[in-house]
């Protein structure tokens, strides 16, 4: 008798729908199974798991977000070690992140140890509405120095969140040198980041980027210290 046997008719037909192929299907089972309670639900989504399809793996990680019990914690801290697929741990780093501070190192483990620019895009703003500014810090500079344009913009963005935060002396200083940047998608970015603090260090960088070789970093610079101008 398999697993799937022994389980009540209701969660049989969720199961189903899960290792299914509709993803509208998909859906409806994880809200359905919503209401399941964890003793039931989380070993099902455990065993969905082991599927070798990503897409079954990612609907069961979004499910083990619905629990907030140890057993969820270490099947989606498994997952984010061990996962291949870049779709199934940025969805784990989206659930995991509700479990707290014990979650972050995770986090940013994952991070350090992939170039996948998903994943990375997807860790960054996670860590930016949690107070781990030095974790923050860690992956900002990372991001910055990745190959990938995406990615090195989050971090820019993540280093503009820092300047309100005890991490500030430590942000700034990469913000003003991504001023001077050769890109000028870089050097727009960073002129965004700076709005967040009013000095004279960033004052007076505002006031070099106006005269900036491209249009959209002197606009940026303009608008910025517009803001100031009204605070």
């Amino acid at each position: 008798m398999s697993d799937t046997d022994r389980l009540p008719p209701d969660l049989e037909q969720i199961d189903r729908d899960l290792r299914g192929s509709a993803i509208d299907l998909q859906r409806a089972a994880l809200d359905r199974l919503a209401q399941v309670p964890a003793d039931l639900a989380v070993p099902l989504l455990a065993r969905l798991l082991d599927s070798s399809d990503f897409m079954h793996r990612r609907m069961a990680v979004m499910g083990l977000g619905n629990y907030q019990v140890e057993a969820s914690f270490q099947l989606l801290a498994t997952v984010i070690t061990t996962d291949k697929d870049p779709s199934v741990m940025g969805e784990a780093a989206n659930a995991i992140v509700d479990f707290g501070d014990r979650a972050i190192p995770l986090l940013v483990d994952l991070f350090k140890k992939t170039d996948n620019w998903l994943v990375r895009q997807s860790i960054i703003p996670l860590l930016i509405d949690t107070n781990s500014h030095a974790e923050l810090l860690t992956t900002a500079e990372i991001a910055i120095a990745d190959d990938t344009q995406s990615v090195k913009e989050v971090g820019i963005l993540a280093l503009g969140s820092l300047l309100t935060s005890p991490f500030q002396a430590q942000a700034l200083p990469l913000l003003l040198a991504l001023c001077h940047d050769p890109s000028w998608r870089n050097r727009w970015r960073a002129t965004i980041a700076l709005q967040s603090l009013q000095n004279p260090a960033t004052k007076a960088a505002i006031a070099q980027l106006q005269h900036d070789e491209h249009f959209r970093v002197v606009a940026a610079a303009l608008e910025v210290a517009n803001h100031w101008a009204s605070q």
